[in-house]
């Protein structure tokens, strides 16, 4: 039975936390004139499945603010798809979102469409993202393409937790410019930072920023090479050192660059494109083929 209950934002620990990669001067906007005080966005949501009789129900949902969860029907496992009701996101947003997989459950938890991210005066938006798997359980993080648009401040911070027997995916993709419309990214910021525990140890650290002109260092040989579209697959489970060769063999065919490596009983695999079609096209057939099962269907529409 799903309950529906208030979701708190994170503590002051984990706000700190989410600050990690960068500054209190990159989150005051660079600039003497303090920035003009809004009315933000803020949404948070909570969600929990679990196996009964062979099949995934939801057994706890909470929604707050901007953010709702929709859970369709048909698919393996269960998908849960959160939808951002405020269009995008913007200065001074803070976005939550919780989700665990309990013991011998399939989560999948997608978007329905691509996030906007839009140009900020100075403030920063944040979300902060909690995922957890029990024993036995397969969570998949299968959100949409993140677009910030010029002047786009943006952090977030992921907290993961597994259980040394889950099996855990996740692709992320970061389209720097909304290439479609032939703008170009100049100034902003972005930083992801990564924390992933299995059995409650560090196994994966990982801390991503870019900031000041994006534009100028993407165009960087020794950065993106001109590449404005770039994306993350990491793969945690007992196999995942395993399947490394799997992984660099359906790469082989990809249109951008990329590339794989495996360690510490997880595989990650790094894909650069020159726009966000190309990263799509090498992301969708790698993701179809590793996980033997369709994307959600939301991708399609």
């Amino acid at each position: 039975m799903a309950t529906t209950s208030a979701v708190s934002w994170p503590s002051d620990e984990a706000a700190r936390a989410l600050q990690g990669p960068f500054g209190a001067a990159d989150g005051a906007g660079g600039g003497s004139a303090p920035a003009p005080v809004r009315q933000r966005s803020e949404g948070r949501v909570r969600i929990a499945a679990a196996a009964f009789g062979g099949a995934t129900r939801v057994c706890d949902l909470a929604e707050a603010g901007a953010l709702r969860v929709r859970v369709p029907r048909g698919g393996p496992g269960l998908e849960a798809v959160m939808v951002n009701v405020a269009g995008g996101v913007a200065c001074g947003d803070r976005f939550f979102i919780e989700a665990r997989a309990e013991a011998g459950a399939h989560l999948v938890v997608t978007t329905p469409a691509a996030e906007k991210v839009y140009r900020s005066d100075g403030p920063l938006a944040e979300i902060a993202v909690r995922l957890s798997a029990e024993a036995g359980a397969r969570l998949e993080w299968l959100p949409q393409e993140t677009i910030l648009f010029d002047r786009a401040r943006l952090a977030r911070s992921y907290e993961i937790d597994l259980h040394p027997t889950a099996a855990f995916l996740s692709f992320e993709a970061l389209v720097l410019g909304r290439l479609a419309h032939g703008d170009v990214m100049g100034e902003g910021l972005i930083a992801d930072r990564w924390r992933l525990r299995r059995g409650g140890g560090l196994v994966y650290a990982d801390g991503f920023r870019l900031s000041g002109d994006i534009g100028a260092l993407l165009a960087r040989p020794a950065v993106a090479g001109g590449r404005r579209a770039l994306g993350t697959l990491l793969y945690v489970a007992p196999d995942a050192e395993g399947r490394l060769e799997e992984a660099r063999a359906l790469l082989a065919g990809a249109r951008g660059d990329c590339g794989a490596s495996a360690w510490n009983g997880l595989l990650c695999a790094r894909f650069l494109a020159p726009d966000i079609e190309t990263l799509r096209a090498d992301a969708t057939s790698f993701l179809m083929s590793f996980r033997a099962a369709p994307l959600p269907r939301v991708w399609a529409t």
